[in-house]
């Protein structure tokens, strides 16, 4: 459990961490990078369409609650964006204290139980992605009060927050997701977030969308 005691923000992050654009993707790479996103999560969109109306029923009918549970979490530059996730659990956890979901945690809906497993959640990120504020590949974003719990803690973590996060990243298809057990747990995370921004290629990108779509859903990382 992250309690902060308190309302959590950003501001309290050294200023010069707070750089928008990585020396790895410089104003027209970022475009182009932009341009990509568009593009492949609108045709991604289209494509799934269908399975997120059915997943949407299936939620509905599965527990009482919304279709979609958004979170505050932190995006570009350290600005606070609001994420669209598929509701998988029974509460609607958004402020000082946030619980990262765990093992067979009581929290999470029969129908969330499938959907958190098989990453299909997510989706819902895809209009994040058409709205600008995050991108296909990038750092994932973090609730805001675990933001503020690991800034303090974990060296150069605000450093993620120089590229728009993203629906999967590097650290994603290398195993480090889900929940954390140690603060190493987030350290090894910070450190693959960084360093794909520094080594930034859509090369990179490309190879991280494709490692996603064969072994990033059904992880045993993932609940």
């Amino acid at each position: 459990m992250v309690d902060l005691g308190r309302d959590t923000n950003l501001k309290d992050f050294p200023a010069d961490t707070m750089t928008a654009i990585s020396s790895r993707l410089s104003v027209e790479s970022s475009r182009m990078k932009r341009l990509l996103d568009i593009v492949c999560a609108l045709l991604l969109f289209l494509f799934v369409l269908p399975l997120l109306l059915v997943v949407a029923l299936c939620v509905v009918v599965d527990s009482r609650g919304p279709v979609f549970f958004v979170q505050r979490r932190t995006g570009l530059g350290g600005a606070p964006i609001r994420v669209f996730k598929f509701r998988t659990m029974k509460v609607m956890e958004d402020g000082g204290a946030v619980r990262h979901a765990g093992k067979d945690d009581k929290r999470v809906t029969r129908v969330g139980k499938f959907l958190r497993r098989s990453s299909i959640d997510e989706l819902p990120q895809l209009i994040n992605v058409l709205q600008g504020n995050m991108s296909l590949v990038g750092p994932r974003p973090h609730a805001l009060a675990h933001d503020q719990y690991y800034g303090a803690l974990v060296p150069h973590y605000a450093h993620r927050f120089r590229a728009r996060p993203g629906i999967t990243g590097l650290a994603q298809v290398n195993g480090l997701r889900g929940e954390i057990h140690s603060l190493d747990g987030m350290v090894d995370r910070v450190t693959q977030d960084n360093a794909y921004i520094d080594t930034w290629s859509f090369g990179m990108d490309l190879k991280i969308l494709i490692k996603t779509a064969l072994v990033a859903a059904f992880q045993s990382s993932a609940y």
